[in-house]
């Protein structure tokens, strides 16, 4: 740090590279207590959640839903419905979606709101000074939010074959008649069931012995069933070693169990991860070291160690990869490089919930299983299966559960996973919960409005009372009524 001279003043109090969810939301408050403040894109405002991630995932996923819906007439008691698409008009449809979200994110809401918004490409020049187009700024702090790329493994033959990922799939305009999906995470499978459902061959390959490997068994079992209902190929165990071409076909080569497998198909989706976005930042030259992942390593209060004013937040710096966290990240950022001279707050990840959104949804906040006996924590399970649950049935979607972990003969709540219709809206109780340490006993004395969904986790509060009702108290109870008769 000896090396660099700090500046005797500066032109602005903060420059935030990158603006995704991370660096929209710091720049955002960092406007909202009258810094100046500038904000540098190097590509699309909004980041990968408005133009390739978040957005368009859903959106698909929403069309390609209501075309599902029509093949399950005859369960709503309907005539089976020949449905009639032309997949570019998808396609365009989600890109329409995106352009109406856009003004949220844009240039011109930013700059309203007191944001000097630079197009290009930033680099650290000093620990003071950030350079873009020929242009030096200097700030008093700067916040790195560059976010996070597709990840792409180096199989042999699959950058000469040709590939698509999160980024470029959006792309298509022609629908592909077969489609291997490298990858089990979220991305991999949301994506999977929404082109299944778009009349797409879909083989789905995982390396490890199951997709959506951070959540428990019975929840990746019930996801992987679903799959396979719906005509996904689902291969697990299965590891990539080469990509090649057949003719017309490309083929994806796999070993499983000391055997070759290989995948024909017309396209090849890479789903297998994300990088972070630290080439070309000068971070080399400043000596700002990185995580073994390649985000940006940063103490507790999102500091980069040996430059208190420079932070890091969203993917970039991880330790999540949501929209959510990184806006959550954002607020750190943007208070500890204003006033952390005064007063710094640590990031608080004790209740970080997300959700994969394919059906059956899955949601979780806190610890599941998996978790719990890699930190040797002790737990309890409570499950309420909500194939019960009189909404479910009613609207013909009877399926999944609510799980919740327990500290052993109390009602904290540790950790929630939901599987089932609506999982992500259904766990922002327990969220809530969490957060305000709230237990089972206060979701159980709380009035759910009947017929809903959210009544699941009332009852899965109820079959936790009921597993700890106090036994004693009920047996005096009933010799107390009885001498009373």
């Amino acid at each position: 740090m000896s090396e660099f001279k700090k500046p005797k003043s500066f032109d602005r109090n903060m420059i935030v590279i990158g603006a995704g969810a991370a660096g929209l939301v710091t720049s955002y408050i960092a406007a909202a207590v009258k810094a100046k403040v500038t904000l540098i894109e190097g590509h699309r405002m909004g980041g990968d959640c408005l133009n390739t991630g978040c957005v368009p995932s859903k959106s698909l996923l929403r069309t390609a839903g209501v075309l599902h819906e029509m093949t399950r007439a005859r369960e709503f008691g309907l005539r089976p419905v020949e449905m009639e698409f032309d997949f570019a008009e998808v396609m365009e449809k989600v890109q329409r979606n995106i352009r109406a979200i856009e003004p949220h994110d844009s240039v011109e809401r930013y700059t309203s709101l007191g944001v000097e918004c630079i197009q290009g490409y930033a680099r650290l020049k000093s620990p003071w000074e950030v350079e873009v187009n020929g242009q030096t700024l200097t700030a008093r702090s700067i916040v790195i939010a560059t976010g996070a790329r597709p990840a792409i493994p180096p199989i042999p033959g699959l950058a000469n074959t040709g590939f698509l990922t999160s980024d470029t799939v959006w792309d298509l305009r022609q629908k592909p008649k077969r489609l291997a999906v490298l990858g089990g995470g979220p991305i991999g499978c949301e994506l999977s069931q929404a082109f299944s459902r778009l009349g797409v061959e879909v083989t789905q390959i995982e390396m490890l012995p199951r997709i959506m490997i951070r959540e428990d068994e019975e929840v990746s079992a019930l996801v992987t069933a679903n799959f396979a209902h719906e005509g996904i190929t689902v291969l697990t165990n299965h590891k990539v070693v080469g990509v090649d071409r057949y003719a017309r076909d490309k083929v994806v080569i796999c070993e499983h169990k000391g055997k070759r497998v290989a995948v024909h198909c017309d396209e090849i989706l890479v789903a297998v991860g994300r990088t972070a976005n630290t080439d070309s930042l000068g971070l080399e030259e400043l000596g700002i070291a990185l995580n073994p992942n390649r985000t940006i390593k940063t103490d507790p209060w999102l500091r980069v160690p040996n430059y208190k004013h420079i932070l890091a937040c969203g993917d970039v710096a991880g330790p999540y990869q949501f929209t959510h966290t990184a806006a959550h990240q954002a607020w750190y950022a943007s208070v500890n490089g204003l006033f952390g001279h005064l007063k710094k707050f640590k990031a608080d990840y004790s209740v970080i919930p997300w959700a994969t959104f394919t059906q059956p949804e899955v949601a979780r906040v806190g610890l599941n299983e998996i978790d719990a006996k890699d930190k040797n924590i002790p737990y309890e399970v409570t499950c309420y299966g909500i194939d019960d649950l009189d909404r479910a049935i009613t609207d013909e979607e009877a399926y999944g559960f609510v799980k919740v972990l327990t500290k052993p003969g109390k009602d904290t709540i540790l950790g929630v996973t939901i599987v089932g219709q609506h999982a992500g809206d259904l766990i922002a109780e327990y969220v809530l919960a969490m957060k305000h340490g709230l237990g089972m006993n206060q979701i159980l004395g709380t009035i759910h409005i009947y017929p809903t969904m959210n009544e699941a986790n009332k009852y899965a509060a109820g079959e936790w009372k009921r597993a700890h009702k106090p036994d004693w108290l009920l047996r005096w109870v009933e010799k107390c009524h009885n001498w009373r008769r």
